[in-house]
């Protein structure tokens, strides 16, 4: 747990995207996408679990190929941010109606980095004994406790985000700071992601 928490509290991709989403859309939105990027995680951990996570050492091209689509997403986001009239919908309807969504972009960028899988595959297996039974309940045990860390750090700082975010709002002028600020996160992220190297 001392490790989960050590990786989790550090900024990553994740984290930014939260930032985006919170800033952008507000708290709901934000706790949301923690919740979709818990679910992503939890796609890792069974990937890895399985040993599916290792088709990205065998295949090369198979890593390219989900990182470069989870780029052009995260840039396509950024886009659709930053194209839109106002990047912030206001009618409690359409905030209700987009949480799904939210949802769902939150699962689609986590599970379209390979990074992440890599990471699972590199990080849970040095905390199993091998030589205990089930070494995949382990793994899968393992995987769960970083990913109820990983949540709990995600919605803290959602939280914090969309408080600051709302008191943004209040100021004149804010929704078109709000806007660039939310579209140039996806954007960068996506660029950092098209452009890591797989180590």
């Amino acid at each position: 747990m001392l490790a989960t928490v050590t990786l989790n509290i550090t900024p990553g991709p994740d984290l930014l995207y939260v930032i985006a989403q919170s800033i952008g859309q507000g708290r709901g939105a934000g706790i949301v996408s923690s919740l979709g990027i818990a679910s992503g995680c939890l796609v890792h951990t069974t990937a890895v679990t399985f040993g599916i996570t290792g088709l990205f050492l065998v295949v090369p091209a198979a890593y390219d190929i989900v990182r470069y689509v989870g780029a052009a997403y995260l840039v396509y986001l950024g886009y659709k941010v930053l194209t839109s009239p106002s990047g912030l919908p206001t009618s409690p309807e359409i905030k209700r109606r987009s949480l799904r969504g939210i949802f769902w972009q939150g699962v689609v960028t986590n599970v379209l980095n390979p990074k992440v899988a890599l990471f699972f595959m590199a990080f849970l297996p040095q905390f199993v004994d091998r030589n205990a039974e089930s070494v995949p309940l382990q793994m899968l045990f393992l995987g769960l406790m970083f990913i109820a860390s990983g949540t709990i750090v995600c919605i803290t700082v959602a939280l914090v985000a969309s408080g600051a975010g709302d008191w943004v709002r209040t100021r004149a002028g804010a929704n078109g700071i709000l806007k660039w600020v939310s579209g140039f996160l996806f954007v960068g992220l996506g660029l950092r992601l098209a452009l890591l190297e797989r180590k």
